[in-house]
């Protein structure tokens, strides 16, 4: 057996463990939020759902009533960024995923 016959897993190893952080998946979720009523209302779902581990970016329309989340689904799932929101007073659904 030749040493690169020998080296040849442990590399095709590193190269996996390596990789697996590109394996992680950025998505966008849009939410249905209940409950904003007024101006402050948007900057308080942004706040719930940025505080999150994993979350990118947050968009949050009070003309729709929608949080539009960026987010790393190693990190945080979609059932997390509702039960934020929810915590705060402003109960989500997904509207649309991505």
């Amino acid at each position: 057996m030749t040493l690169k016959s020998f080296l040849k897993p442990f590399f095709i190893a590193a190269l996996v463990m390596l990789s697996a952080p590109a394996l992680a998946a950025q998505k966008q979720v849009t939410l249905k939020v209940q409950n904003m009523y007024c101006a402050s209302c948007p900057y308080i779902v942004k706040q719930a759902l940025s505080s999150l581990e994993g979350v990118e970016d947050v968009q949050v329309s009070f003309r729709q009533k929608t949080a539009t989340v960026i987010y790393d689904d190693e990190k945080v799932s979609t059932a997390a960024l509702t039960a934020a929101t929810r915590e705060y007073g402003y109960p989500s659904t997904i509207a649309a995923q991505e």
